[in-house]
């Protein structure tokens, strides 16, 4: 390969999402006030900043206020505070209120802001830029450089214009290799290159494995007398049976809009589930229903999320660099929030690497002090107090965890003398076939229910066909000769987007797995919950995957 271009910065950062350009903005404000140059660059690989952010989102403000504290004067984009809250216990037909006073604090959102997270991200990326913070939209960070003695020195991207066969075509561009004193991965959950470097420099060898949740979402515009704006509404229990972990959110924001959504825990068993299907037939339910019917949806998106909570969090500074955020695992369950979490560990990252090099480091520092910042925060104090909800349900099902949760936070205020642990990564909880049952899913009824190729082309998905795929096999034969003989090809299933089909030929005869990578919503459940990890996602094309509008 002949010499790559280089440019040279103080600081990258590997993703433009609420951490990244929260590490972002803090390291130019810190160089502001000591009187310090710190050069800053971002690489997004989405065509936009905000392109792939996709949450729930009901923000709790409290990084932002750090962070920017005339938020409100500046514009942000945080439009609708909470104005009611529910909470629905639903059975298959009906369901009952639990008052929110009854609720741990963690689960109450008093105070808190309904927004879009990709609008509030496209906001925090005009500030950074203001503030002389070069962004790069459309560049996905695909290797992670390292000198002579295994420090992380940067980044490169991915070479752009390769054809499906591997032959350059004319829009060829070669990869650029962007150099760092010091390099922030804040990807978001099961970040590619911080995968790689948990495993490069073993940063959860003293860890419980992660575990991660699937999160679909709609947008919909209904009619007025449906909509109750600043209305915040959880359900759990139906259409999950009690070993899964699962429930709902709706925010109804400004403009007659109104979020609903579904998170399924991937450490589910039942091979048959489909978590695209299950969150589609929650909205037929007739607590649900009335609040869709008559309006329509306007887009669709899934992501995987981090569920882990403090006891899976990895060792998050390494030579050369630290991951921030949903990279590393930040969200707090109860709450179901993550990016204050994330905001606040790219700041902590800023105040570190900004420390070194005021003092006249150039790239060799430990950075010790990240640790010891988050040892200090508030982050660190809310997911310890959280820290036992996820494994209790999974330890005791979904109505007992949910009952001891409750105890744990209410009575104990989360400093219980114990924690539980994670004992299994998400790939290894799948039953065979044989030992579940199959589950029937009703037809789309084009209402409230849609079918998976209409949510993807409402998730504005774009690929270059002739390029490789970015999701990748090590072995080609696991799809059929393990996949579909033990578990029925689950990967028809838990991916939320059409991209993993089983075809055969005419007679039935000859099965294989056909990706259509074009579908991909950059979700990442493959990359988690494929039986022998066999799956492996890579970074497309920069600029290539969902086009979310606020969302």
């Amino acid at each position: 390969m002949s010499e790559r271009e280089a440019m040279e910065y103080d600081v990258v950062i590997v993703g433009a999402g609420p951490s990244g350009l929260s590490a972002a903005i803090r390291l130019r404000q810190l160089a502001e006030e000591n009187g310090q140059e710190i050069s800053v660059c971002v690489l997004e690989k989405g065509s936009e900043v905000g392109a792939h952010i996709l949450s729930g989102a009901v923000i709790e403000s409290r990084a932002l206020d750090e962070l920017i504290p005339d938020w409100k004067d500046q514009g942000a984009p945080l439009n609708t505070p909470v104005k009611n809250e529910k909470f629905l216990y639903l059975t298959e037909r009906g369901g009952f209120s639990v008052p929110v006073g009854l609720l741990p604090a963690q689960m109450q959102n008093h105070g808190n802001y309904i927004v879009s997270l990709g609008n509030v991200t496209r906001w925090l990326g005009e500030r950074a830029e203001a503030m002389g913070v070069e962004i790069y939209p459309g560049f996905a960070a695909s290797e992670v450089l390292f000198d002579d003695q295994d420090r992380v020195v940067g980044v490169a991207t991915n070479e752009l214009g390769i054809a499906a066969d591997g032959s350059h075509k004319d829009s060829y561009t070669p990869s650029i290799e962007l150099r760092a004193k010091y390099t922030v991965f804040s990807e978001g959950c099961r970040g590619s290159l911080s995968e790689q470097l948990v495993a490069k420099y073993g940063l959860r060898d003293s860890s419980d494995p992660m575990t991660y949740g699937i999160g679909l979402k709609e947008l919909w515009e209904v009619p007025a007398d449906q909509h109750d704006e600043g209305l915040v509404m959880h359900t759990s229990g139906w259409p999950m049976d009690d070993a899964t972990w699962g429930g709902s959110f709706m925010y109804h924001l400004e403009n007659n809009q109104v979020y609903v959504g579904y998170v399924i825990g991937l450490d589910y068993k039942n091979p048959y589930l489909s978590p695209f299907d299950e969150f589609q037939r929650f909205k037929t339910h007739p607590k649900v229903r009335p609040y869709l019917e008559g309006g329509k949806r306007v887009s669709y998106g899934a992501r995987a999320l981090n569920e882990g909570g403090l006891q899976s969090l990895p060792k998050m500074q390494l030579p050369g660099g630290i991951i921030t955020g949903c990279a590393a695992g930040t969200l707090n369950v109860p709450k179901i929030k993550g990016s204050h979490n994330a905001m606040k560990t790219g700041m902590l990252a800023a105040e570190s690497i900004a420390a070194v090099l005021a003092a006249g480091d150039q790239g060799q520092s430990t950075l010790d002090s990240y640790q010891e910042k988050f040892d200090a925060s508030w982050v660190k104090e809310e997911l310890h107090t959280a820290r036992n909800v996820r494994p209790a349900v999974a330890k005791l099902g979904m109505k007992l965890g949910t009952l001891y949760a409750g105890l744990d936070l209410k009575l104990f205020g989360g400093k219980a003398p114990w924690t539980f642990h994670h004992k299994h990564g998400d790939h290894e909880t799948l039953k065979p076939k044989e030992q579940m049952r199959e589950i029937e899913y009703p037809k789309p009824d084009g209402v409230v229910s849609f079918d998976k190729l209409s949510s993807v082309y409402l998730a504005n998905v774009w690929h270059d066909e002739d390029q490789p795929s970015h999701l990748q096999l090590k072995d080609s034969r696991m799809p059929v000769e393990h996949n579909l003989e033990w578990y029925d090809a689950p990967e028809q299933r838990y991916c939320p987007a059409n991209v993993y089909e089983i075809v055969r030929d005419s007679d039935g005869s000859n099965p294989r797995l056909q990706i259509n990578f074009t579908n991909c919503v950059h979700c990442k459940t493959c990359d988690i919950k494929d039986p022998t990890q066999n799956i492996v996602w890579t970074t497309p094309e920069g600029g290539g995957g969902p086009n979310y509008p606020n969302m």
